[in-house]
C-alpha cells in the first residue's frame, strides 16, 4: 500500500479545511442554537408531553448535525497538530463549541427540573422510548446542578481554563522530539517509536528507550508545563466539585457510568486483592528471560529469541480474518475501514500518540488512529481499535443521544476483538516459541487493562485528594506514582529511576478524568463474555450483537444482561482473575 493509503481520507466528511461545506456548517450553528433557545427557553415545563418529545427530536437532530465538523477538526488536529490550518480550525471549533454549550445548556436543566408527573408523561409518550435513558441520565445529576446562569459561567470559563490546559498538554506532547543512540548511531525518534522499543530483545535498548522517553518529559521546561497542567486540572475539578456538592472527585464519573461508588470501590479492591497474580507472572517472566528480577522496562520484553514481525498488510488481514471467523458481517464492517481509508496507520512527527477510534454520529463514518510499528502487539492494537469501530457502526441504530456507550461498556467490543485475534493466532500457530509469545502478550494485556488501570485510578484519586490541600510539586506527584506502582509490583519488579515520571504522558488523566477503571470493568466483563461464547457457541452471538447495537440506550447492567451476563452477581469480578490465573498456569506448563 502507498503512504497515502495509510492516512485518513477525511474528504469523506469535508473536501478540505477551507471547503464551503465546512464553512456553511460552522457558520450556521450559532443561529441554529439561538433559534432553538428562543423557541424553548424557560418554556419546557409549560409544554405538554408531546411537545416536549418534539423538542427532544429537534435537539437530537441538531446534535447529529453539529457532531461532524467538530470531529473533523479533531481528526485533522490529531493527524498533524503542528499544521497552522489545523490548529486554527481546532481553536475555532473549541470556541464555537463553548458558545453552543452555553446557549443550549438550558435544555438539559429544564428537562432535569420537570415535575415528576410531567416527566413520567413524557417518558410514556409514543416516540419517547428512545429518549428515556437520556432523560433518566440527566435526572441523576439534578442534586449537583447549579442555576442556568451559573452553569453558563462555568462553561465559559472552561474555554480559557481546563480546556486551554488540555490543549496545551496535547500540543506539548505532540511537539516533543527525542534522540537516542541506537544501533551505533544517534537517531531521531517519535514517542511512539521509543515506546515500541520496550518490546526490543535487548535489555539495554529497553532501558534506554524508556529512560529517554520519560526524561524528555522531566526536562525542566517540559516538567514545569506538565506539573502546572496536572495541578491546575486537579484544582479546577476540585473547586467545581465543591461548588456542586459532590462528595468525591470520582463521584460524577461514577454517576455518569451508572455505577455506585461502592460498586467501583469493590471492583478496585477485588483487583488489588489479586495483585499477587501479576507478581506471579512477573517472576515467571524473569525466569523466561534468564533474569533474577525484571525491571519495569522489561515487562513487555520478548520471550522468544527472534521476534516475529508483521507488515501492515499482514496485520490488517489477520485482524479482519479474526472478526470474519467470528461473524462474516463483522469482518466486512472491519474491512470497510481499510477499504475506505478510515484508518491513519503510521507514526510521524506532530501526529497524536497512542491509538483511538472516533465515532461521530449515527449518520457519519467512524475513523481509527494507529501508530503501527510492525510488532505483535500492534496487531492487538488494530484488533482493539477495530472493535471500537465495529461498536460505533453497530450502535448507529441509536439516535445521537444514545449513540456512545457509557465508559464501562465502551471498551467491550475492543477487548473482545483482541480475544478473538489471540485465540485465532493460538489455534493456527505451531511454533511453541511463538505460542509462548502469544500467551505472554495476552497475559500482559490483561494485566495492563486491569491491574495497571487500577494503579492509575488510585494514583488519580490521590492526586486529586492531595491537590485540595495545596500545590503539589513534581517530586510529590512522582512519589505518589511510585507508591501506587509499588503496590502492584511488590518485590517482583524493580522500577528504573526515570519511571518516577511514568504519570507525565498519560492523556486520560487530562482528557477523561477517572476513565481508567472502565478498562478494568470492560476486561473482566469481556473475559466473562468470552467464556460464555466458548461454552455456548452460536447461541451467544445474537445477544452479543444486541449488546453492541444498544450503544448507550441502557445502563451497563441492563446492557450486559442482553448477552446473558449478570454483573451484580456475587463473585462476578473474581471470575475474570480466575481465568487469568489459568492462562498463567498454561504458560508455566509450556516453560517447564
Amino acid at each position: 500500500m502507498s503512504a497515502t493509503d495509510l492516512t485518513w481520507n477525511t474528504a469523506l466528511l469535508y473536501p478540505a479545511p477551507d471547503s464551503p461545506a465546512l464553512e456553511a456548517d460552522l457558520s450556521s450553528f450559532d443561529q441554529l442554537a439561538d433559534a432553538f433557545r428562543k423557541k424553548y427557553f424557560e418554556k419546557i415545563a409549560g409544554l405538554d408531553a408531546a411537545a416536549i418529545v418534539q423538542a427532544l427530536q429537534e435537539y437530537e437532530q441538531m446534535q447529529t448535525r453539529m457532531a461532524k465538523p467538530f470531529c473533523y477538526s479533531h481528526l485533522l488536529f490529531a493527524s498533524d497538530s503542528g499544521n497552522e490550518t489545523h490548529r486554527a480550525l481546532s481553536q475555532r471549533c473549541s470556541e464555537l463549541g463553548s458558545r453552543l454549550s452555553q446557549t443550549l445548556l438550558f435544555f438539559d436543566l429544564e428537562l432535569m427540573n420537570l415535575p415528576d408527573e410531567l416527566f413520567n408523561q413524557v417518558c410514556s409518550q409514543p416516540g419517547a422510548a428512545e429518549f428515556v435513558h437520556f432523560l433518566e441520565g440527566i435526572r441523576k445529576f439534578k442534586p449537583y446542578t447549579l442555576q442556568e446562569n451559573e452553569e453558563r459561567l462555568l462553561t465559559r470559563k472552561d474555554l480559557t481554563g481546563s480546556r486551554a490546559f488540555t490543549k496545551l498538554f496535547d500540543e506539548l506532547s505532540a511537539s516533543l522530539k527525542y534522540q537516542m543512540e541506537f544501533e551505533g548511531e544517534l537517531r531521531d525518534f517519535t514517542g511512539e517509536e521509543l515506546l515500541s522499543l520496550l518490546h526490543h530483545p535487548s535489555p539495554e535498548v529497553r532501558f534506554n528507550a524508556q529512560t529517554c522517553f520519560l526524561e524528555k518529559h522531566a526536562e525542566s521546561g517540559n516538567a514545569l508545563v506538565i506539573g502546572t497542567v496536572f495541578n491546575n486540572m486537579a484544582l479546577d475539578h476540585g473547586q467545581e466539585m465543591e461548588l456542586r456538592g459532590y462528595q468525591s472527585a470520582i463521584q460524577p464519573t461514577n454517576i455518569g457510568n451508572e455505577l455506585t461508588d461502592e460498586a467501583v470501590e469493590h471492583l478496585m479492591q477485588t483487583t488489588e486483592a489479586n495483585y499477587g497474580l501479576a507478581q506471579k507472572y512477573f517472576r515467571l517472566k524473569a525466569k523466561m528471560l534468564g533474569m533474577d528480577k525484571i525491571r519495569n522496562c522489561d515487562v513487555y520484553a520478548p520471550v522468544a529469541e527472534t521476534q516475529k514481525k508483521y507488515d501492515f498488510d499482514e496485520a490488517r488481514n489477520l485482524t479482519v480474518a479474526a472478526y470474519r471467523q467470528y461473524d462474516p458481517a463483522f469482518g466486512s464492517i472491519i474491512q470497510a475501514f481499510f477499504d475506505e481509508r478510515r484508518v491513519d496507520v503510521l507514526p510521524r512527527q506532530g501526529k497524536s500518540g497512542g491509538a483511538f477510534a472516533m465515532g461521530i454520529s449515527p449518520v457519519d463514518p467512524p475513523f481509527l488512529l494507529l501508530n503501527f510499528t510492525n510488532n505483535l502487539r500492534d496487531i492487538a492494537t488494530i484488533a482493539h481499535e477495530a472493535g471500537h469501530g465495529l461498536h460505533f457502526v453497530l450502535a448507529q441504530k441509536q439516535n445521537s443521544l444514545n449513540y456512545h456507550a457509557p465508559l464501562p461498556l465502551a471498551e467491550t467490543a475492543s477487548v473482545f476483538g483482541e480475544m478473538l485475534l489471540t485465540r485465532m493466532l493460538l489455534d493456527t500457530e505451531t511454533d511453541p516459541e511463538v505460542r509462548k509469545s502469544l500467551l505472554c502478550a495476552k497475559i500482559e494485556d490483561i494485566i495492563a487493562t486491569t491491574f495497571r488501570q487500577t494503579v492509575l485510578t488510585r494514583f488519580e484519586m490521590r492526586l486529586h485528594q492531595e491537590r485540595q490541600q495545596g500545590l503539589l510539586s513534581n517530586d510529590r506527584i512522582c512519589a505518589i506514582w511510585l507508591e501506587e506502582n509499588s503496590r502492584l509490583f511488590g518485590d517482583a519488579v524493580e522500577m528504573i529511576p526515570a519511571y518516577q515520571w511514568g504519570w507525565s504522558y498519560i492523556s486520560h488523566f487530562i482528557h477523561s478524568r477517572f476513565y481508567c477503571y472502565s478498562y478494568t470493568f470492560a476486561e473482566l466483563l469481556v473475559l466473562a463474555l468470552y467464556q460464555q461464547y466458548r461454552e455456548t457457541g452460536e447461541a451467544f452471538k445474537p445477544g452479543y450483537r444486541a449488546l453492541l447495537e444498544s450503544g448507550g440506550a441502557l445502563s451497563p447492567a441492563e446492557t450486559a444482561k442482553l448477552a446473558g451476563i449478570d454483573i451484580e452477581s456475587a463473585g462476578f469480578w473474581q471470575k475474570g482473575y480466575d481465568f487469568l490465573g489459568g492462562l498463567i498456569d498454561e504458560l508455566k506448563e509450556l516453560t517447564d
